[in-house]
């Protein structure tokens, strides 16, 4: 009996002797990390949050703060060695990195239809801003939605309008690349004259509202490349 517990005893101290480092090396990357992504003439502030459990597996989530996006879910977030990965569904991006020796920075590839490269930094992060609060529903609330004809491609925008007692608030989508809303960063109208602004993927509306409220004509340019597109307003 003696002799079993030994061996027992034995091959528990090494497991634990083996399992340490590696459980020290996943502890040490959590916290907050922020990194830039540069992508044409857009740049998006990323942050993400990852935290460790007891037995060393990493868990994240994923902030883009210029999008006003928070949460994103990181589907999986692995190190061996230096090397650490991400996979974020979600959004269909992932990351390859390698982490220095301080465990201070992380230098990679963040890869979403195309490679851009992205570092990230230990950095506080940016907390979630503060909701608009509700107003009475301007005459153009609600969703609208149109058709992007790119080239060869088409793809389909939607918008949703709330008013609140800030002003007009807005976000947009392409169901067909992602099922993120985007935040606009500011939505403006003078009369028929409709502005919105989405500085997180550098793109901004330009439309005119029709005089029975059914559609809004107008452009979509985003870096650089305009695009006619007419929405039209969905029935809820």
């Amino acid at each position: 009996m003696k002799g079993i517990t030994i061996r027992h005893l034995a091959l528990s101290f090494a497991l634990t002797t083996i399992l340490a480092p590696l459980c020290q090396a996943q502890l040490q990357m959590a916290g907050d990390w922020q990194g830039t992504l540069h992508a044409g003439g857009a740049e998006l502030r990323l942050v993400l949050h990852i935290t460790a459990g007891k037995d060393g597996a990493l868990a994240a989530t994923l902030d883009s703060v210029d999008q006003s996006v928070y949460g994103i879910p990181v589907t999986s977030a692995v190190l061996k060695d230096s090397k650490f990965n991400l996979t974020v569904d979600a959004v269909h991006g992932t990351y390859e990195g390698t982490v220095n020796k301080d465990a201070t920075e992380i230098d990679g590839t963040w890869t979403q239809g195309q490679p851009l490269a992205l570092s990230f930094k230990r950095a506080p992060a940016t907390p979630p801003p503060a909701e608009a609060k509700p107003a009475a529903p301007s005459d153009i609330d609600g969703t609208w939605t149109g058709m992007l004809n790119a080239g060869s491609s088409q793809l389909r925008i939607l918008f949703k309008i709330v008013n609140t007692q800030d002003g007009l608030t807005a976000k947009m989508q392409s169901p067909d690349q992602s099922p993120v809303w985007i935040p606009a960063t500011s939505v403006k109208r003078t009369g028929s004259s409709l502005t919105i602004e989405v500085k997180g993927i550098g793109a901004v509306l330009e439309g005119k509202i029709s005089d029975g409220l059914a559609s809004i004509d107008g452009t979509f340019t985003q870096m650089g490349y305009a695009i006619p597109l007419s929405l039209q307003r969905l029935k809820d």
